[in-house]
């Protein structure tokens, strides 16, 4: 019965090395097309960016099967990256869908095999109004491929499971491909963090890109004092707005500098409060903008060793920032 049990163990044993082999074997299939994908671009990739740049409307993405999850997954990169795209499923288009699709969009269709039955009524309804078609597929000499105005080709890779039938390989492509036609597209716009925060305003990727104006006090929460006053009312609006701070303004408004709770133990005297503020602040002080990121101005704080920023715009101290606004909204 013992010798049973250890021979149980050596074959689950063995089995969980199969599968690593396996595991590895497909990654490195994989790896292998998306290397010879990558090689294998030229001018039909950039002519494809220049047909979803220039377009006015969306980018319409169709694909059957598997294809088609992957069609969905790149109209989502596309619409996160700041070119409006949907999904249209093959379907459903030949049904009504196809009202979707206006004449100042593109279509990209996704077909490995090229002759996808499901697609025929799609790509004759982009010919029929001369709607920019961009196909990927596997295939250069396939239906898509010929009716296609850009047509870009996957590499003729072996799908990575042992059949070479389930579709791996040519979707891993595609998604890959799909992703470097959104950068790309990215990368021409000009498509910045701040813009990509409007787009994620949630989850871990919106507490990433929030600005600054997103957390700062405003209004009469900031404090601020006249740089001729007294220290007795700068002491007073430091302890009434609970920063710890206090900034301190010229005649037109500017802020020149800043007076904390250190600087009133390190001034800390019987003539104190009858001082000037100007005699006492430390001039200049580090300082944010509204639309900076809010880890940025973290950063700056860390590095500075100070817990609040005043936030500066057109020269005028529009709010204050304090750490612990930044850590409440999960900014670190």
């Amino acid at each position: 019965m013992a010798k049973a049990k250890t021979t149980a163990k050596k074959n689950i044993k063995g089995k969980k090395s199969s599968d690593l082999v396996t595991a590895r074997r497909v990654l490195a299939t994989e790896a292998r097309a998306l290397d010879a994908l990558a090689k294998g671009l030229g001018n039909n990739f950039k002519n494809a960016v220049d047909v979803l740049q220039k377009i006015s409307g969306r980018v319409v993405v169709t694909g059957m099967g598997k294809s088609g999850h992957i069609a969905r997954k790149m109209a989502a990169t596309f619409s996160s990256t700041g070119k409006p795209s949907f999904f249209v499923h093959p379907g459903e288009a030949s049904h009504g869908d196809l009202g979707m699709i206006q004449k100042n969009d593109a279509v990209i269709a996704l077909s490995n095999s090229g002759e996808t039955a499901e697609l025929s009524d799609i790509v004759a309804y982009t010919t029929r109004y001369r709607i920019p078609l961009v196909g990927i597929t596997g295939k250069a000499g396939s239906t898509l491929s010929r009716q296609s105005d850009v047509a870009l080709v996957l590499p003729d890779e072996p799908e990575a499971c042992p059949m070479g039938l389930a579709p791996t390989t040519s979707t891993t492509a595609m998604l890959a491909l799909g992703d470097a036609l959104a950068v790309c597209l990215l990368e021409r716009e000009g498509f910045t963090a701040a813009d990509f925060h409007d787009f994620h305003p949630g989850g871990k990727l919106g507490q990433k890109l929030l600005k600054v104006s997103d957390l700062m006090h405003s209004g009469d929460m900031v404090p601020l004092i006249n740089k001729n006053a007294l220290m007795g009312d700068a002491l007073i609006e430091i302890t009434s707005k609970s920063f710890g701070v206090v900034g301190v303004t010229g005649p037109k408004g500017k802020l020149e500098g800043v007076i904390t709770d250190g600087d009133l133990r390190r001034h800390m005297n019987a003539k104190l409060l009858s001082a000037k503020v100007s005699a006492i602040m430390t001039k200049g002080g580090v300082r944010a903008n509204p639309d900076q990121l809010a880890s940025e101005a973290v950063a700056v704080m860390n590095e500075n060793k100070i817990t609040t920023l005043f936030v500066i715009a057109k020269d005028l101290p529009v709010g204050i920032l304090h750490i612990h606004d930044c850590l409440r909204a999960g900014v670190i």
